[in-house]
């Protein structure tokens, strides 16, 4: 099942890397939600990406955005992850039920057991105005985000 554009983002709650439970809905009226599904903590293209987000960071709490990433990774991998590479903003753990978050927002490649590179980004009324899905091996293009982005306040 694809998401669009302008449908409401489905719920879910997580674990951060330090195991503490984080709520999509949580952020409703609050803030905006940028949510960065990736393959795997540690691998080449994922940590270029989360490099770049953590480098530009300013760009999107400074538009009120809240950056989560999402993976099937265990919270101790993605811990162990984020303090190596300095990530402030929470990781979340998909690892069990396996995949479930993934598979709700139709990024879960079956196969190989992992979240594919999927952004969406959700305003603080829930609904997703940004949806992108990237195939395995193909690194994302952050200025659409970024537009999309800008386009929350416009």
């Amino acid at each position: 099942m694809a998401l669009e554009v302008g449908s409401e983002a489905p719920d879910f709650t997580l674990n951060d890397y330090n195991k503490q439970q984080v709520t999509l809905s949580s952020f409703r009226g609050k803030s905006n939600v940028l949510l960065v599904f990736y393959p795997f903590a540690f691998s080449g293209i994922c940590q270029g990406e989360l490099c770049q987000v953590r480098d530009e960071l300013s760009v999107y709490e400074g538009e009120n955005v809240q950056v989560i990433g999402v993976s099937v990774d265990t919270p101790f991998s993605l811990k162990a992850w984020a303090e190596q590479q300095g990530y402030t903003f929470p990781l979340l753990s998909d690892f069990w039920p396996h995949g479930e978050v993934a598979k709700t927002y139709g990024v879960f490649n079956e196969a190989a057991g992992l979240a594919t590179r999927g952004t969406f980004l959700v305003d603080t009324e829930g609904t997703l105005r940004f949806v992108e899905v990237n195939q395995p091996g193909e690194a994302r293009d952050q200025d659409a985000w970024k537009k999309a982005v800008a386009a929350l306040s416009a």
